[in-house]
């Protein structure tokens, strides 16, 4: 059909967001938050200006956001001295996990048609691109630079 990087972009974009919204509606979340218990999951402690500033979030967005998972019981928010420190509840770790996991699963299901050196041209050439591309959150970048996102946790 169309033979553009921003066709198969989306593509693969929107197929990740329903395949994630199905593993997170499960637990009462949805794909915007997605990013925001993986960073607490990561960052035990940060503040919700450090959340908002390493993902390149808004503001309001942000505090809206953190509110929801604070009110739904996957984060709590504990004043220590004149700061917020935001931490996840068990129920946060539990979504932490899942979430974290759904990157890789994806990954595997959709990347299973390639054998193992046309998965490194592809990633090669995929971080060859996005180097060229608006700055990415700093997690993201410093992952790239290192050769790929961090391997799960145990």
């Amino acid at each position: 059909m169309f033979n553009t990087l921003a066709y198969y972009s989306s593509v693969l974009y929107r197929d990740f967001t329903a395949y994630t919204s199905e593993k997170l509606e499960k637990m009462g979340l949805h794909f915007g938050l997605l990013f925001f218990l993986i960073y607490v999951g990561k960052h035990p402690g940060a503040t919700p200006s450090d959340l908002t500033q390493n993902l390149h979030l808004d503001w309001g967005h942000s505090q809206r956001c953190i509110t929801k998972l604070v009110d739904s019981g996957f984060l709590t928010k504990e004043k220590v001295g004149r700061r917020y420190q935001l931490h996840l509840t068990d129920k946060g770790q539990e979504a932490f996990a899942v979430s974290h996991q759904v990157f890789f699963d994806w990954d595997s299901q959709r990347l299973a048609v390639l054998n193992e050196e046309e998965r490194q041209t592809l990633f090669a050439l995929l971080q060859k691109v996005a180097r060229n591309s608006r700055p990415l959150p700093r997690e993201a970048a410093e992952a790239m630079a290192s050769g790929g996102f961090p391997k799960r946790q145990p």
